[in-house]
């Protein structure tokens, strides 16, 4: 499968997002630098995985509180309350995206040194009580 100068364009602001948002949460969640990142977040998994199915993805109805929780939480950041809208948007989050933790788990133990981490004796307990929620974790 050939990946095209969008999908590229498209990881490289998914990037930025991740890292200006890490940056405004570091920098006692600055609310300029949290509403650059969920913007670049958000245009990264478009230029992805294009417009048609971002849109499928966020409008299915099993997903629509979580769909509320994300979009809300960016809102409430951009109206400039970031702890309150990130605590919504960490929501919203987990209940879009929960389902890919577990094959996001499985994955990052084959990455040589995350999965290094990953084993490591806490660590390894909340990974597995993930990964055992996920429902077939193939064994």
């Amino acid at each position: 499968m050939e990946i095209t100068d969008l999908q590229k364009l498209g990881v490289g602001l998914g990037g930025f997002g991740v890292f200006f948002l890490l940056l405004g949460v570091l920098l006692l969640f600055d609310k300029g630098l949290l509403a650059i990142g969920n913007l670049f977040c958000i245009i990264g998994l478009i230029c992805v995985i294009g417009i048609e199915r971002s849109t499928r993805f966020f409008a299915q109805q099993e997903r629509l509180k979580g769909t509320c929780c994300f979009f809300g939480g960016i809102a409430i950041v951009l109206l400039g309350w970031p702890v309150v809208g990130m605590a919504v948007e960490a929501y919203g989050f987990v209940a879009l995206f929960g389902g890919f933790f577990p094959m996001a788990i499985n994955f990052l133990r084959c990455v040589p040194v995350v999965g290094t981490v990953l084993a490591l004796p806490g660590i390894s307990g909340v990974c597995d009580s993930i990964v055992g929620q996920g429902g077939d974790t193939g064994r």
